[in-house]
């Protein structure tokens, strides 16, 4: 339908010989007419009349021309659908590495080989031939306390046995260096299962722990503790002493000796 209408003004435009007579006979026409004043500006008035014919007629010829040419130059439309090219999808942005981003991961450390270490044993009492720490089911050792300071001291017994001991005393025996007084003791067996004394004789404080008829101790190892008052001062304990005898079914068996350094 578009290409019939504009070929129809194509043949049109064509066909179509402007009568210049006529033209010019209606623009003289027009110029003899009285002018209306309260349209005309005092500029047009100064103007001759026939150069405002002149002036008229060329106007009125160049929009004619300019309208035929206009229809004939123009191309017919084109059926050709003209697609915008598609937009190419945004391309992602690299990741940043791990060294742009938060800076250079440094590797894990590997540790190190452990190295096993050996903590040395704490000295034990050296056997005399006035000490003798184990015997038959019994075995002992003698110790002076770690928190043991320069006003009080606590002498400590490991006691062990591999068999029930139905008869059992324990003596832990403190020299009297000067001021020694009994403040307290202790035993991790029932309190109940024995009979308890510190008393002082020939200038030494005895504790005595003393089994009761009937009791028995079990198979372990126990504490004993005597605690006391001192002189002023690092306290010697060279001349303190424990002895423990005992009876098991295996027959009696008896231990003795003295009070290591404190750990």
């Amino acid at each position: 339908m578009n290409e019939d209408i504009t070929w129809r003004l194509r043949e049109a435009a064509e066909a179509h010989q402007p009568d210049r007579a006529r033209i010019l006979a209606r623009v003289e026409r027009g110029v003899a007419r009285p002018p209306v004043r309260h349209r005309t500006s005092p500029f047009t008035r100064s103007w001759p009349r026939a150069a405002l014919a002149s002036i008229a007629t060329a106007g009125i010829l160049a929009t004619g021309g300019f309208a035929v040419a206009a229809i004939i130059g123009t191309p017919p439309p084109s059926d050709t659908v003209t697609t915008a090219p598609a937009t190419p999808p945004p391309t992602a942005a690299p990741s940043p590495t791990p060294s742009a981003a938060q800076g250079t991961v440094a590797p894990a450390p590997v540790p190190a080989p452990a190295t096993a270490t050996t903590t040395p044993a704490s000295p034990r009492p050296t056997p005399s031939a006035s000490s003798r720490p184990q015997s038959g089911s019994l075995w002992s050792e003698g110790s002076v306390d770690s928190h043991s300071t320069v006003y009080w001291a606590q002498n400590n017994l490991a006691l062990k046995t591999t068999q029930p001991l139905t008869s059992l005393t324990v003596e832990l025996r403190i020299a009297q260096t000067g001021d020694v007084r009994d403040t307290g003791n202790w035993h991790t067996l029932p309190n109940d299962d024995f009979t308890v004394t510190a008393q002082e004789s020939g200038g030494v404080l005895v504790y005595r722990w003393v089994l009761k008829p009937g009791r028995t101790v079990q198979v372990g190892q126990y504490e004993f503790a005597a605690q006391f008052n001192h002189a002023t001062g690092v306290r010697s304990a060279a001349n303190d002493s424990y002895r423990v005898d005992a009876q098991s079914a295996g027959g009696p068996a008896s231990v003795w000796g003295g009070f290591g350094p404190a750990r």
